[in-house]
């Protein structure tokens, strides 16, 4: 693999052909904030949390996904990134309904924890029609409450990659959308066992282990 020059936040760095952006900030100890990615699961790009400036492109693109080329220069907090990540963010919040308010894991939510890094209060927007669903207790192994879902489909990349187990996938359309077991099925103990795995990779509190697990 060639090696690929590179400037980030006003920074010289040392890439490699078929780095994205994220690696290779992260090589330079450059932070930039995700929510749907993670280093074990193919990238989605679709929380668009991680958008930078790329001088000479149109609009933000994905750090996550976006591979490095030969003399980019890169902006990851410019006052243009910083407020779309901030809206990003807000309007997360504004369909992440739910009991979060009052759940002691809300400090564990990774949504909640990059809002309070960013400074963003609550949501401005209005929802006419709250996306609310009650929490499933149909399997003894997993919880989960899709009030709480940010449709990240980190658990649809790890039952499918990980666990090959092909249990989840998006469905539905718009605002509509929402994670789903086969033809939106209940999580019961027949289709999904106790491995656990899509549980580590929930970035907020839509999945979670049940009671005596």
């Amino acid at each position: 693999m060639g090696e690929i020059n590179l400037v980030i936040d006003g920074i010289e760095v040392k890439g490699q052909e078929g780095m994205t952006i994220l690696q290779a900030a992260e090589h330079a100890g450059i932070e930039i904030p995700t929510l749907c990615h993670s280093p074990d699961l193919t990238p989605t790009g679709v929380c668009r949390v991680c958008v930078v400036e790329v001088e000479g492109a149109k609009t933000l693109v994905g750090a996550c996904h976006t591979p490095v080329s030969e003399g980019m220069v890169i902006h990851t907090r410019s006052h243009r990134v910083l407020e779309t990540r901030k809206a990003v963010v807000e309007l997360l919040l504004t369909a992440h309904t739910g009991s979060c308010v009052t759940d002691i894991h809300a400090r564990e939510c990774a949504l909640h924890k990059l809002a309070s890094d960013l400074e963003v209060g609550p949501p401005r927007f209005h929802v006419r029609k709250p996306r609310t669903y009650p929490p499933e207790e149909d399997n003894p192994y997993i919880l989960r409450d899709l009030s709480k879902c940010i449709l990240c489909r980190r658990c649809v990349g790890a039952c499918n990659e990980i666990a090959k187990k092909n249990v989840f996938s998006v469905g539905y359309r718009g605002f509509r959308s929402k994670i789903i077991v086969g033809f939106d099925g209940p999580l019961d103990k027949e289709v999904c066992k106790d491995c656990g795995i899509c549980i580590d990779y929930c970035p907020t509190g839509a999945l979670s282990k049940a009671p005596g697990n």
